[in-house]
């Protein structure tokens, strides 16, 4: 591990941490991206596609991570710092006292996501929180990977990245165009689209057989996916109460993805 020890917080090696919410806010442009937490380290240090460029953290945490730590690959910076530093650099206090520095890299060629069975479709998603959930239930409901349109919210953002539980760090996605072009792509690689929408008229998904390739594109909240997308799509809903039409779009995809799940014969008793 090449530990190093910061104690000023103006050192120009900490650069990639400087002001970490306002940099999340107007987006970054120099194809970086922060890990906050434990959890989502050791995903970054075990199991992720991206590579690491640095490691920061608190220096009362170092002995309770030392094993994890053991991980980081040789020549990748460990900058250690005390607690009051690292919260002057990051702009707020970083309660978990850990953080990594990556890079994005390539993105998934989308002929390596069509070769998905199950995918998830996102389609101005622009709660981070949402983002972060939906990555986590393809994970969990073994989709393939995620496509996402870019009125989305970036997979790669903090917040998304520790709600999906460190699952935007490994599953494929893919984060370009229009929705109406991923519908085109789904189309020509033999997906059947289910479009998740509320209208009574639509199929309901508890009588739905999946088929071989299936696609399950989700809406924003409040409207939703528009009638055009709809009507291209197979129309699909989700069953509830009278008097009650709507969930959290995370938790529609994570149902609509646990059906598809369960019917494919691969979900463990």
């Amino acid at each position: 591990m090449s530990k190093i020890e910061i104690s000023d917080p103006e050192d120009p090696r900490l650069a990639p941490y400087v002001s970490i919410r306002e940099r999340d806010l107007t987006g970054r442009s120099d194809g970086r991206f922060i890990v906050e937490g434990k959890v989502t380290l050791a995903i970054l240090l075990e199991r992720s596609r991206f590579e690491i460029e640095s490691v920061f953290i608190g220096r009362s945490r170092v002995e309770p991570l030392a094993e994890m730590l053991a991980q980081v690959p040789e020549g990748v910076p460990v900058y250690v710092a005390p607690q009051d530093v690292m919260d002057q650099v990051a702009g707020f206090p970083i309660h978990r006292g850990v953080l990594a520095c990556a890079h994005k890299g390539q993105p998934v060629g989308v002929e390596k996501l069509l070769e998905a069975e199950t995918l998830l479709v996102l389609n101005g998603i622009s709660n981070h929180d949402n983002v972060g959930a939906a990555f986590r239930n393809a994970a969990a409901f073994g989709a393939g990977g995620v496509l996402l349109d870019e009125q989305s919210c970036d997979p790669l953002y903090r917040k998304s990245i520790r709600v999906s539980a460190g699952a935007a760090l490994w599953l494929p996605y893919l984060q370009s165009g229009q929705c109406d072009d991923h519908v085109s792509w789904l189309e020509n690689a033999g997906f059947d689209v289910w479009a998740m929408t509320p209208r009574t008229t639509a199929e309901e998904l508890h009588r739905l057989e999946p088929a071989t390739k299936t696609a399950i594109l989700l809406g924003p909240e409040g409207p939703g996916l528009s009638d055009a997308l709809i009507d291209r799509c197979r129309p699909v809903r989700i069953a509830m109460a009278g008097g009650f039409d709507s969930i959290n779009v995370a938790t529609a995809g994570a149902i609509a993805l646990a059906h598809c799940h369960a019917s494919s014969g691969s979900a463990k008793a």
